[in-house]
């Protein structure tokens, strides 16, 4: 990833994003900016009702900011585009299709022809290393599966930016590990721009380029941790001073912003 200055590929100046509840307004995030360059790695942390995922959904264009703007690619972004992928936690696979099915359907939404469309669907269900369940249908796969085919989906629709909101938080460890690996795997391989939000401190360190720590709501950007370890990374790097610094500081400010959220 070393060489020239990077340009930025997503743009978030000033997003402020609000709520009207029963008990008044809600100010979910407030002045949040950050610039992320192109084929950057991303990882969010912070406490829960932060405003993480309400500031990927902004990202998205599945929600609309109260005041400020997010730009892609210079462009103000008023809506979902296929130039933006996202991956959640539920998986959001269609019961009724086939793992091929699930990772065919956004290609042909586009307009790409049925023998374009089915190579790049087994393309991308290879590099998931699912190849031997194209025919097999959600309810027969494992949760782990499920995410992998989710992430195959959004490869194969060839945005430049992957969304993913804690999309390995419901798996358990071994499977977690393994697709983090996997996943960043394909992110060296692929050259996507990635913003990847998780409640593990460990898994941040170990996939992101740069660490974000959200303060407790209002949703603010507190700090921006550099993680200068380089790559390919695996679980052997959680045992170096490297990572066990990066965890021991993020990790500390992160708990700082959960007390404030008890009081």
């Amino acid at each position: 990833m070393a060489g020239k200055e990077r340009p930025i590929k997503v743009k978030i100046d000033n997003v402020m994003k609000t709520y009207n509840s029963r008990n008044g307004e809600v100010i979910a995030l407030n002045g949040v900016n950050l610039d992320i360059k192109e084929n950057e790695f991303i990882t969010v942390v912070g406490p829960s009702g932060c405003g993480k995922s309400t500031l990927l959904n902004i990202i998205a264009g599945l929600e609309k900011p109260t005041s400020g703007t997010v730009y892609c690619d210079n462009n103000k972004i008023i809506g979902t585009g296929t130039e933006r992928g996202v991956v959640f936690q539920q998986y959001a696979l269609f019961p009724w299709l086939t793992v091929k099915g699930n990772v065919e359907f956004g290609l042909k939404i586009q307009g790409i022809k049925k023998k374009e469309a089915e190579e790049l669907a087994l393309k991308y269900i290879k590099m998931v290393d699912l190849e031997d369940f194209v025919d097999h249908y959600p309810k027969e796969l494992s949760g782990g599966m499920k995410q992998r085919v989710a992430i195959a989906r959004a490869y194969a629709a060839n945005p430049s930016v992957l969304l993913m909101d804690e999309p390995f938080g419901a798996l358990d460890a071994q499977t977690r590990t393994q697709l983090q690996e996997e996943l960043l795997h394909t992110w060296e391989k692929e050259q996507k721009t990635c913003f990847f939000i998780t409640h593990d401190v460990d898994e941040a360190i170990i996939l992101g380029q740069k660490v974000v720590i959200m303060s407790a709501r209002p949703g603010r950007i507190k700090e921006i941790v550099e993680i200068n370890i380089p790559y390919p990374r695996n679980q052997e790097t959680k045992i170096t001073k490297e990572f066990l610094d990066a965890k021991n500081y993020i990790w500390s400010q992160v708990y700082k912003e959960y007390l404030e959220v008890r009081k």
